[in-house]
């Protein structure tokens, strides 16, 4: 009989159904799955009772380093806390983005010294000229490239003009790897907010005004467009409204590779929220009206959109403040990585009545599928032994004053939630217990993209 380092007993969520059984790991991966007759010797037995146990949770849109109070250790015990068993990190760093292979390869060492997650890293361009270092990127272990047709910052977060972008799909597709995009259209925007500022119009809802939906499909419109020529795998961040699931549809329809994600926020609030509360529900793209979340959920229930996550965004209340009395001045972001699985676990899952194999999917499978990381988002034999463990008895109070993360607020606030983290195990290994962060930072690993992995095996 295999000896195994430790057993994990409770309500297995698998591919296609929920069982009742056991996972035996060995070596940091999933070396057997059995039913909770089979007897499986182990150092360590975790019986986790009634409790389901995910496939780790992903989350593919976090920003650790857009604020540089923040960084990998915050978040990463953040998402720990969250039941978030790897993250995808966005390249947008201050005061340098990952643009480059020696940029790069800085920040890996940064992640295997202060991480207590596994992390994947993204990449981007820079505004002119900058796709020389896509396919570099890609082979020393970028997991996808993303862009912005809107400029949040001409250096650190730019507009990418089109020919770039045609240029830069083209070379990302040889790579394999998704060309990923924040799709807003800035001559749009721009103008209209000049426009609402000399008005006077400075109240929140004039965030969302002056970013109507058409400001968000209009783009997505061109890049899928520029993806049909060019083949490359198209990614839409956190879409907003569901019409611009409906074109992707249709893309979908016409061979085109097209996947979309979208954010907490926009599934569990809407613009009454913004006008209520001002800064504090502040993000890009803005929130939408009441019929538009029901949309977006409807496009959830449907399987049209691939995977929900945070886009965390740590900025303190200092930078939400300054738009009290002028929307526009304030930063646009809300953390998540902390508070996204069991916001969505109880609005989906207990509320909803999603299935948890689907609540899987969307939370787990899917992102890896997505992002080509193959050794997580299953449980199964041969992946990571990855696995978040919920408690469907227990209760979660969203506290912003106990948020791990340097941002110490959310529109959430004092909002009781059914479910609770009762474990988050990372290859195995118990990483929060439900109390405390269980490993030191260095723990968590660096999580190369697929062009890399192939790279490899190919010069063998």
């Amino acid at each position: 009989m295999n000896r195994f380092d430790n057993v994990i007993k409770g309500m297995l969520v698998l591919e296609t159904e929920v069982i009742r059984g056991q996972v035996g790991v060995k070596d940091g991966k999933i070396a057997c799955i059995a039913d909770e007759t089979a007897v499986l010797e182990a150092e360590r037995v975790m019986d986790c009772g009634s409790s389901y146990v995910f496939p780790g949770m992903i989350d593919t849109h976090v920003h650790c380093f857009s604020n540089p109070d923040e960084g990998f250790e915050p978040t990463s015990r953040s998402a720990a806390v969250g039941g978030i068993t790897t993250f995808l990190d966005m390249p947008y760093d201050l005061p340098k983005p990952i643009t480059d292979v020696a940029v790069f390869e800085e920040k890996v060492v940064r992640l295997e010294q202060q991480s207590v997650v596994d992390i994947a890293l993204w990449a981007t361009i820079s505004k002119y000229n900058g796709t020389g270092q896509i396919v570099p990127l890609a082979e020393a272990g970028a997991v996808a490239f993303k862009m912005s047709t809107f400029e949040t910052d001409p250096y650190r977060f730019p507009r990418i003009p089109d020919q770039e972008i045609m240029q830069a799909m083209r070379l990302i597709e040889q790579t394999g790897l998704r060309a990923a995009f924040h799709s807003e259209n800035n001559e749009m925007i721009v103008e209209l907010i000049r426009e609402y500022q000399e008005s006077g119009k400075v109240y929140p809802r004039a965030h969302m005004e002056t970013r109507p939906p058409v400001t968000e499909t209009s783009e997505v419109l061109k890049l899928m467009e520029f993806a049909y020529w060019t083949g490359v795998k198209l990614h839409i961040v956190h879409v907003s409204h569901p019409e611009t699931v409906e074109l992707i549809k249709l893309f979908r329809q016409r061979g085109v590779q097209v996947t979309c994600e979208t954010c907490y926020p926009y599934l569990l609030l809407d613009v009454n929220d913004l006008e209520r509360m001002g800064p504090r529900a502040k993000m890009n793209p803005p929130l939408r009206e009441p019929e538009d979340v029901a949309g977006l959920w409807r496009h959830v229930n449907e399987g049209q959109i691939d995977l929900i996550c945070s886009d965390h965004a740590p900025w303190g209340i200092e930078k939400k403040e300054i738009g009290d009395d002028n929307i526009f001045l304030s930063a646009s972001g809300l953390p998540g990585v902390e508070i996204l699985v069991p916001l969505l676990f109880d609005r989906a899952v207990m509320q909803g009545g999603m299935s948890p194999v689907q609540f899987a999917k969307l939370m787990s499978q899917h992102p890896a599928e997505v992002f080509g990381i193959a050794d997580k988002g299953r449980i199964a034999v041969g992946c990571d032994a990855d696995l978040t463990v919920i408690d469907p008895q227990g209760a979660t109070l969203v506290d912003e004053t106990k948020l791990r993360s340097h941002s110490k607020l959310t529109p959430f606030h004092g909002k009781q939630l059914q479910g609770r983290i009762q474990y988050t195990v990372v290859r195995g290994t118990v990483v929060y217990d439900g109390e405390d962060i269980t490993v030191e930072p260095g723990f968590g690993r660096f999580v190369p993209g697929m062009a890399s992995k192939r790279r490899k095996v190919e010069s063998r």
